[in-house]
C-alpha cells in the first residue's frame, strides 16, 4: 500500500508531511517518559523484522492481487503506539530513499496510513479494549486479527481520499474506494493471523513485554534477549531467503489502479516538484525495488514480454537488499530511540 508520488499533489503531499512530522514531534515527547535501555534494542530489531517482512507479497487467492505486511500493529503492542509510530516512519522513509519503495512526496501519506491508523486508532481503542488487562491467547488472538483488519481498512480508504483529494489523477471516489477496501480486507484477514502469531510468540516468552507496553511502563530489568534474538533471526531469514518466494502479482494498490485505470502504475508529472523529487530518489536510492542498480536496470530496459520470471525468484540481489535493509532500518529506529534517551537523562 506505498502510495507512489503520481498519485499524490503537492499541497496534498506537502500537507501530509506536515501531519506526519506532528505526530512524529508528539510521539518523541510522549516516550520520553518511559523509553529505557531495553526498549531501545526492542525498537531497532522489530523495526529490522517488519522491513525484511514487508518484503514478501502474498498472494490473495482468485483476484490476481497480492499483499504484504503492514506491520505498525506489532509494534504498536510490542511497543506502545508512539515508540511504534516512529519505528514505522523509519522503515518507510528506508524504503522510499533507498529502494525507491513509494514516493518521496508521498512519503508523508504513507506513513500516515500505515502508522497512524494502526497506532493510534485501532490499537487503543480496538485492540486495548478487546484484550483488556488480563491478556490471553484467545483475547489476543481476536484483538490482533481485528485491530489489523480494521487499521489496514482505514490506511486502505485514506489512500483513496488522498489520490482523489490531489485531483492529478482520473480516478473516481466511488470505483477506487469499491476496489480498495475489498481487497485490503482480504490482505487484512491475511496480517492479522500473521501479527496474531508474532504477539503470541512474544506473549510466550516475555508477556511483561506486552503487558508493559499496554501501561506505557519502563521493562526495567526484564530479560529480553530471547525475544531479541528469535526476531533477528527472523529477520535474516526473511530478509535473505523467504524474500524469494514473495508474490509477483501486483498488491493491493496497483490491483486497485489496473483495475480502474487499464495500469497498474500511474505517470508522475516530470516537472515542478515530482520531478526535483524523483531526481533526488534516483540518485539516492542505490538499491532500487530491491535489487542491485544494474539488474532492475536491465529489467526495466528491457523488450515487453523478454523478461522471464521465475519462482521462486532466487536473487543474491533481492537478499542483500533485505539484510541491508533490515539492518539500516535497525540503526535508525535504534538512534532515534538512543538519541530519544540521552535527552531524558540530560534532563
Amino acid at each position: 500500500m506505498h502510495m507512489a508520488d503520481a498519485l499524490i499533489s503537492p499541497v496534498v503531499g506537502g500537507t501530509m508531511w506536515l501531519a506526519t512530522a506532528g505526530l512524529a514531534t508528539y510521539s518523541a515527547k510522549k516516550i520520553k517518559q518511559g523509553l529505557d535501555e531495553k526498549k531501545v534494542p526492542l525498537m531497532g530489531v522489530l523495526g529490522a523484522f517488519i522491513f525484511s517482512a514487508q518484503m514478501i507479497n502474498f498472494t490473495i487467492p482468485g483476484t490476481g492481487s497480492s499483499g504484504h505486511l503492514g506491520g505498525a500493529m506489532i509494534l504498536a503492542i510490542l511497543l506502545g503506539p508512539h515508540a511504534a509510530f516512529l519505528t514505522i516512519a523509519s522503515v518507510l522513509a528506508i524504503q522510499a530513499l533507498f529502494f525507491a519503495d513509494g514516493g518521496l512526496l508521498a512519503l508523508g501519506c504513507n506513513i500516515f496510513n500505515l502508522g497512524f491508523f494502526p497506532c493510534f486508532i485501532a490499537y487503543p481503542f480496538i485492540y486495548k479494549q478487546i484484550v483488556g488487562e488480563r491478556s490471553n491467547q484467545k483475547r489476543l488472538f481476536l484483538g490482533a486479527t481485528i485491530a489489523s483488519i480494521i487499521g489496514l481498512q482505514l490506511g486502505a480508504f485514506g489512500v483513496v481520499l488522498e489520490t482523489v483529494s490531489s485531483g492529478i489523477s482520473d480516478l473516481p471516489f466511488s470505483t477506487f474506494v469499491l476496489l480498495m477496501q475489498p481487497i485490503h480486507l482480504a490482505i487484512g484477514i491475511v496480517e492479522g493471523l500473521v501479527t496474531t502469531a508474532i504477539i503470541l510468540f512474544v506473549w510466550r516468552e516475555r508477556p511483561e513485554i506486552i503487558q508493559k507496553a499496554a501501561m506505557s511502563e519502563s521493562l526495567g530489568n526484564l530479560t529480553i534477549k530471547p525475544v531479541l534474538v528469535g526476531l533477528l533471526a527472523f529477520t535474516l531469514i526473511t530478509g535473505g531467503v523467504l524474500s524469494w518466494f514473495a508474490s509477483s502479482n501486483p498488491d493491493g494498490l496497483e490491483w486497485s489502479l489496473a483495475k480502474a485505470t487499464g495500469v497498474e502504475e500511474l505517470q508522475a508529472p516530470e516537472d515542478g516538484i515530482h520531478g526535483i523529487l524523483a531526481a533526488i530518489q534516483k540518485k539516492v536510492a542505490f538499491m532500487p525495488d530491491y535489487n542491485f542498480k544494474e539488474a532492475e536496470e536491465s529489467v526495466v530496459n528491457a523488450p515487453k514480454g523478454k523478461v522471464e520470471e521465475s519462482w521462486p525468484a532466487v536473487n543474491s540481489g533481492t537478499s542483500t537488499a533485505g539484510i541491508v535493509g533490515a539492518m539500516m532500518t535497525l540503526l535508525l529506529a535504534g538512534v532515534i530511540g538512543k538519541s530519544l534517551q540521552l535527552v531524558v537523562k540530560r534532563h
